[in-house]
C-alpha cells in the first residue's frame, strides 16, 4: 500500500506545480483564463488529495516527529502563501514574477527534502 500511496503523491505534487505554473503565468500576464471554473477548482482538489496522500505516507511511516517532515510542512506553507500572492489580482506583474518563481525555488526545496529525508538537503 505504502508504494501506491507514495506514487500518488508523488504524481500529484508534480500535477500540483505544473498547473501553478501555468497558472502563474497567465496570472503575470493578465489572461482571462484564469477565469474559467475548471481552473479555480481543479488547483483544489488536487491539492486537498496530495495533503491526504501526504498524511498518509506520514501515518504510514510514523514520522510525524521527523525533522525532515517538519521542514516539509513548513515550507508547504510558505509555498501556498507564495502562491497565493503569485496567482492573486490586483498585483503588478513584476511582483507576480518574483512570488511565483519564488514558490518554485520553495517547492524545489520540499522536492529535495522529500529525496534526501533531510531538513538541510543542500548541506549534506
Amino acid at each position: 500500500m505504502y508504494m501506491v500511496v507514495k506514487h500518488l503523491h508523488m504524481t500529484l505534487a508534480l500535477l500540483s506545480v505544473s498547473l501553478f505554473c501555468v497558472r502563474a503565468c497567465w496570472s503575470v500576464m493578465g489572461s482571462p483564463r484564469l477565469q474559467q471554473r475548471w481552473v479555480k477548482i481543479a488547483p483544489h482538489v488536487i491539492d486537498t488529495f496530495l495533503l491526504i496522500c501526504g498524511l498518509w505516507l506520514a501515518s504510514l511511516l510514523s514520522a510525524w516527529s521527523f525533522p525532515w517532515l517538519q521542514a516539509k510542512l513548513v515550507a508547504v506553507v510558505v509555498y501556498i502563501m507564495l502562491g497565493a500572492m503569485a496567482i492573486r489580482p490586483g498585483r503588478p506583474a513584476k511582483v507576480k514574477a518574483v512570488m511565483a518563481l519564488s514558490a518554485i525555488v520553495v517547492f524545489g526545496y520540499i522536492f529535495a527534502v522529500a529525496i534526501s529525508k533531510n531538513p538541510l538537503p543542500f548541506l549534506s
